[in-house]
């Protein structure tokens, strides 16, 4: 739950972690997560406002998730939200998850406005999206398979990091070196993405090694530097290609996957004298409220960001 005001200003913004109670099963457990969202949800609402000084009546607009994501907890969050909005007669904006995340970066440099090229990474999703102006997007290219995110957190699970892994690997691959322990970087023609083969050649080169119990102390870091390098050079030789095609004087790097410390270093790198790179700092990398509120206060009352990347508004 946020409290944004004219789109840039972040007056309160409360996330309740389930990490805890998702990383004993490896991943979310959608019927957990959706029952988290049920009882902390109303709380988070009186929090979030009492932090921002205001009542629910002095909101211009109330923007929620409507997609993509799992399925009950959107249906409890947009079901909240529908009663609010009744409650305080205030009108309600639907929000595409991925576009929350570009708008993410319009809450970090205020000057900020599209047109400009976005790399969004998350969990779920890698997608390059044009942004011609607000509430209008074109998604230029996308993941074939997993997505970034998926992959960080299924190789930290072959390598036995726990769940979530991306942050793991992360801090495991500062230690580590690439160079000893060579991973494919993934190619496909034109900007599609994928990451599953990269996933089977790490989890081929732990059993070539004699497996995971086999794997000397400073071999582990090096298979995270590995894989982390493979999962990056990729996400940016897109970007670098995309930027070729359609040039763009504003660059975002975002979602949860953009806190990852080698990608921001490497897409600082490969933009400099080219763009100006924007990349949220790591609280509003990950899924957050704010980003949603700053995307609904740029929509038109009764015209919603749309779920669906494909369709533009």
């Amino acid at each position: 739950m946020a409290v944004v005001a004219g789109g840039r200003e972040v007056l309160a913004n409360l996330v309740y972690s389930q990490e805890k109670t998702h990383a004993p099963f490896g991943g979310v457990v959608p019927e957990l997560a959706a029952r988290a969202h049920l009882e902390r949800l109303p709380g988070l609402v009186e929090e979030a406002l009492g932090r921002a000084g205001v009542r629910g009546s002095d909101l211009d607009v109330i923007g929620v998730t409507r997609g993509p994501g799992l399925v009950g907890c959107l249906l409890v969050g947009i079901g909240l939200a529908e009663g609010l909005a009744t409650a305080w007669c205030r009108p309600l904006a639907g929000v595409n998850h991925l576009w929350g995340h570009i708008y993410a970066a319009l809450l970090t440099r205020r000057d900020l406005e599209p047109p400009l090229l976005a790399l969004v990474v998350s969990g779920a999703h890698s997608d390059l999206v044009r942004m011609h102006g607000h509430g209008a997007f074109e998604v230029v290219g996308r993941t074939r398979d997993d997505a970034a995110g998926e992959a960080f957190d299924k190789a930290a699970r072959t390598l036995g990091l726990g769940y979530p892994g991306g942050p793991v690997l992360d801090r495991m691959a500062r230690a580590g070196d690439a160079r000893p322990q060579p991973l494919p970087i993934p190619s496909l023609p034109g900007l599609e993405y994928s990451f599953s083969g990269l996933k089977t050649a790490l989890l081929y080169r732990v059993r070539d090694l004699g497996g995971l119990q086999a794997l000397d102390p400073g071999t582990l870091p090096d298979l995270c530097a590995a894989f982390e390098r493979s999962v990056v050079e990729s996400l940016l030789s897109k970007l670098d290609r995309a930027l070729v095609a359609w040039p763009a004087s504003e660059v975002v790097v975002c979602g949860g996957v953009a806190a990852n410390t080698l990608l921001r270093r490497r897409a600082a790198e490969l933009l400099e004298g080219r763009a100006r790179l924007t990349i949220p700092p790591l609280d509003l990398c990950t899924d957050n409220a704010a980003m949603i509120a700053a995307a609904a206060s740029h929509s038109v009352v009764g015209r919603d960001l749309a779920a669906e990347p494909s369709l533009g508004w």
